[in-house]
């Protein structure tokens, strides 16, 4: 499913095409594609909220399938090893930023589905280092949702800075935030969700959600911390003054509206913390990874057949999608 141009999901801007198999090249894999999770970013990304970095492009940066073929010198995975394939494919490697283990800030990274072609197809490469080994337990579209959702939960997570037993807000309810109250609620975390859908937060609870609320409504204490996943800056207000003091909010979009004017003493003072999520490490993937089977989480998926692409994309823009959209070739 190929993106020609930029335009509103309504418009269904994806067209089907037959492309030639991409072939891999030294140290990649070519990934007959299983499953794919369909993202917000993907929703930026065809929407023009990003700036395009090529077209025209295949969208898709949660990909679960099975290695097809391996380029020169690649060697490992095997044919037949069953990969994820995420939004981060490609770092310099020698900045100061990758050799502080700050890899997702490298100025020169690449991004599946943005500057190569993703996801929404029957075949995808990626550099073998950029792969990641998917754990027994989940079926393919299970697993989908973890290489974008659980990664950027994970981060998003550990920059809240809430620890075991503590209280976490999450302000908006997706595909992200459902796998993040799953891992909070393993930690043994009280979980506070402000949602504007009540079928989010109906889902919210099903996973263990302690309280859930209308997006504007305060949650009943205050927060050790909290999580922005809605990408509405009109957000940010609210749940900074639902932090207690010396709380930290992590905002974990790619792209959000712009933040109105704070109120010092309401969000900021008494040493609260405001700050943001930039793309991942490979650690945290193999972290998430590894602790996603061991809780086991359950991501909740809704499958579509790849042709549906457009109708995916569109029901995520309104808010109608119950855990994550799966793409199935």
């Amino acid at each position: 499913m190929v993106l020609e141009r930029q335009a509103r999901v309504a418009t269904r801007p994806l067209t089907p095409r037959e492309l030639a198999d991409p072939a891999p090249g030294p140290k990649e894999l070519l990934v007959r594609v299983a499953a794919c999770g369909v993202c917000r970013t993907d929703l930026h990304v065809v929407e023009g909220d990003l700036q395009p970095h090529r077209l025209p492009l295949v969208p898709g940066h949660q990909i679960v399938g099975r290695v097809a073929a391996l380029g020169a010198g690649a060697s490992r995975f095997r044919e037949g090893d069953r990969v994820g394939i995420a939004w981060l494919r490609q770092t310099c490697g020698t900045c100061a930023y990758c050799r502080e283990g700050r890899e997702n800030l490298c100025d020169g990274s690449r991004y599946t589905g943005w500057d190569a072609d993703g996801g929404y197809a029957e075949y995808a490469v990626a550099n073998e280092a950029f792969a990641y080994a998917i754990p027994e337990g989940f079926s393919d579209a299970e697993a989908a949702p973890l290489l974008c959702a659980g990664i950027i939960g994970y981060r998003a997570l550990r920059r809240s800075r809430v620890e075991p037993g503590q209280s976490l807000g999450i302000f908006g309810f997706g595909s992200s935030a459902h796998i993040v109250a799953q891992l909070a609620r393993h930690r043994g975390c009280d979980v506070y969700v402000a949602t504007r859908d009540a079928a989010h937060r109906r889902l919210a609870e099903e996973v263990g959600a302690l309280w859930t609320g209308d997006t504007f409504a305060p949650p009943p204490v205050p927060l050790d911390g909290a999580i922005v996943f809605a990408p509405a800056g009109e957000v940010v207000p609210p749940a900074l003054r639902a932090l207690r003091k010396g709380g930290t909010l992590a905002v974990a979009g790619i792209h959000m509206s712009d933040i109105p004017p704070l109120a010092y003493d309401l969000c900021l003072f008494q040493e609260k913390t405001l700050t943001s999520v930039t793309s991942n490490t490979r650690a945290d993937g193999e972290e998430l990874l590894r602790d996603a089977a061991a809780i086991p989480l359950r991501p909740r998926v809704t499958t579509f057949h790849l042709s549906e692409a457009n109708g995916a994309l569109l029901a995520l823009a309104r808010d109608g999608i119950r855990g994550t959209a799966v793409l199935v070739p």
